[in-house]
């Protein structure tokens, strides 16, 4: 159940981020819930070993690198899934930022089990 909850609490940090950039648009909350699923499954799957291969490059700027992969990620949820666009780079990595945070105040709104 928690695991459905924090799907819906990505989702809707998706359908923010038109609110807060012009260059981000979603369609509508089905496209949302399937882009929070992807998003999901790449930072899952891929993102580990991207992380890893770039390892010298992330320890040379300190970590900053991070948000690199991370807004191509995104850049590339949006080239995938239609009725998800990301209009550049940058706009990918600050809605990557911005999507992260409001994701994380979202699901510490969830109780957790006990």
């Amino acid at each position: 159940m928690r695991l459905l909850l924090h799907w819906l609490a990505n989702a809707l940090a998706l359908l923010a981020l038109p609110y807060i950039f012009t260059s981000i648009t979603v369609d509508s909350f089905i496209t949302a819930l399937i882009v929070a699923l992807v998003l999901g499954l790449i930072n899952t799957l891929i993102r580990p070993l991207l992380i890893l291969l770039t390892l010298p490059v992330t320890i040379l700027t300190l970590g900053l690198f991070i948000f690199v992969i991370n807004g191509l990620l995104f850049w590339a949820v949006g080239s995938l899934v239609p009725g998800f666009h990301v209009g550049g780079f940058w706009p990918a990595v600050f809605g990557a930022i911005v999507y992260s945070v409001i994701s994380w105040i979202l699901s510490a709104l969830i109780p957790k089990n006990e």
